[in-house]
């Protein structure tokens, strides 16, 4: 933990609220050694009284706990109104879930303490210090996240903050004003936390303070850092930013920023170096598809498309990028495309260990073949495995080459119950012969994948550990109905890498042809295979 800044990470409790998620207990244990690889010091592991899943999830913990520095935290809410504490049986779970650190919820603005808890603000005040002093009594260290504080001290200032200072009087260790709605301005949360620090120090208090903010406003990471400026020393948030509605603020991001921009110590190098591993592989585990564009971590982060940037970055790539994407774990990516120049294709090049600096000629080729095909409808954007193939192509004087097609055909059949069914039919040859296969699917793509896998698995076994993961379409031409042109891109993986290829058609069966062929030649090609 850092003497500066403690990282409180609530993706397990705050972020599995988002729509579409849905963690297991084995999910959440999984999860934990992730989050805490990044440098998070407490892992808030969920609501145990409350939500069965959560006591199952603690009480698992108990026996075994994959955290080596990390803390856990349970989370809960004071005592009811009007309900000895020690007779709560909420306040009861929250002590056998054996969390070393409990973290309450407390009411702070006067409309929800009325409207939603239907009591007076004195009893609410009374709830908060009697479950803080009974916790702490147990032996519990003790956090309060103040639920609506930005909104509450915009409304009724004097009581929000009269509960911030009954919370740390009871022996809270840290005090979290909450934008629980995401709609504060990064003006505002400088001036109330500025306020609350001076209104505890009047006191006499010195609890830590931190910041817990939602993203509605797509404030979120911005609220965090000016609160750490106004005197905030716990950021909480969640991985990839996940949450209801809008969803939290992403600790990652926030870290970065702090720690790269803002010059605090919140990490070491090396679990900063994690950022881009554990944003995807949280991502894969809560089956939610990472966002290319989330900054520091997604593939697209530091990817460049324009000409003019690809020459100044041939020069220093710190022209057009921010960072060194390699501080976070990332690595910067040439996008090659219709406004690619020289100095991208020559970079492209760089990137698969192919030196084009003294080959004028083969870059006008490979710029004048990229910028004529994506005319008709490829792009190469997200399709590196498809430049790669046509640098070497060009290169070599001859495509890769590991078996040639003869001929292909696919059949669709259907029936008036619904049920329907594609078969394809296969021949190609490669160094072993001539074959001819069958494969049935779903569809005809899927049955053409099945033939030529059938075809290629026995001669290629390299391909048996190939599998396709993504599959894209796009009409490229929609106002031409049925004989619209169409583009798809296929993304496979392997233990060799990741890789996507494309292919343009007149129908989807045809471009998904080229695509899954050229995919099937690159991953040979990425396994080693010597080429007919």
């Amino acid at each position: 933990m850092s003497d500066n800044l403690v990282v409180y990470d609530t993706t397990l409790r705050d972020g599995a609220q988002q729509e579409g998620m849905n963690l297991s207990v084995a999910d959440k244990v999984t999860l934990l050694p992730l989050l805490e690889s990044y440098g998070a010091d407490i892992i808030e592991g969920g609501w145990p009284g409350a939500i069965p899943r959560d006591t199952e999830f603690f009480a698992v913990l108990k026996d075994s706990n994959p955290l080596t520095s990390a803390k856990l935290a349970a989370f809960g809410a004071t005592r009811k109104a009007h309900v000895a504490v020690q007779d709560d049986p909420q306040v009861a779970a929250l002590l056998d879930s054996g969390a070393p650190i409990i973290t309450l919820v407390a009411k702070s603005d006067a409309r929800h303490v009325e409207l939603a808890l239907r009591t007076t603000e004195e009893e609410n005040l009374a709830m908060v210090t009697d479950t803080v002093e009974y916790l702490t009594a147990q032996g519990r260290e003790v956090m309060v996240d103040l639920e609506h504080f930005f909104d509450g001290a915009a409304d009724n200032g004097d009581y929000t903050f009269s509960v911030a200072v009954a919370a740390a009087k009871a022996g809270a260790s840290t005090i979290i004003p909450c934008d629980t709605n995401g709609g504060a301005l990064p003006h505002q949360i400088l001036t109330l936390v500025s306020k609350l620090k001076a209104r505890l120090a009047e006191e006499g208090l010195e609890p830590r303070l931190g910041i817990h903010a939602h993203n509605d406003g797509e404030m979120a990471v911005a609220n965090t850092l000016v609160a750490v400026t106004a005197g905030a020393s716990h950021i909480q948030g969640t991985v990839n930013g996940y949450g209801e509605r809008t969803g939290n603020a992403n600790i990652l991001t926030a870290v970065a920023n702090l720690q790269l921009k803002m010059g605090k110590d919140v990490v070491t190098a090396e679990q900063l170096a994690e950022q881009t591993r554990v944003s995807h592989a949280v991502a894969e585990l809560v089956n939610i598809a990472p966002y290319g564009r989330q900054p520091y971590t997604g593939i697209s982060a530091f990817a460049h498309k324009a000409g003019l940037h690809a020459s100044a970055i041939r020069v220093d790539a710190d022209l057009y990028q921010h960072i060194d994407p390699a501080l976070v774990g990332n690595d910067m990516r040439m996008i090659v495309s219709d406004m690619a120049g020289r100095a991208s294709i020559e970079l492209k090049a760089r990137e698969v260990g192919l030196d084009l600096s003294n080959r004028p000629d083969v870059l006008a080729e490979v710029t004048s073949r990229i910028k004529a095909a994506e005319a008709q409808g490829y792009t190469y954007d997200a399709t590196d495995a498809s430049v790669e193939l046509l640098v070497r192509e060009i290169i070599d004087g001859s495509r890769l080459s590991y078996f040639d097609i003869e001929s292909w055909t696919t059949h669709l059949s259907g029936s008036i119950d619904r049920s329907n069914g594609a078969e394809a039919v296969v021949k190609l040859s490669t160094g072993m012969g001539r074959s001819l296969t069958v494969g049935e699917g779903v569809g005809p793509v899927d049955a053409l994948d099945h033939a030529l896998r059938s075809a290629l698995v026995p001669v290629y076994p390299e391909l048996d550990s190939c599998e396709l993961t993504d599959f894209k379409v796009r009409i490229l031409d929609g106002s031409a109905a049925t004989r619209a042109t169409t583009r798809v891109i296929v993304s496979m993986a392997s233990p060799a890498g990741v890789w996507a290829t494309v292919g343009v058609g007149k129908d989807v069966v045809e471009a998904s042809w080229e695509a899954l062929t050229d995919g099937y030649i690159y991953g040979l090609f990425k396994a080693g295979v010597a080429p007919l």
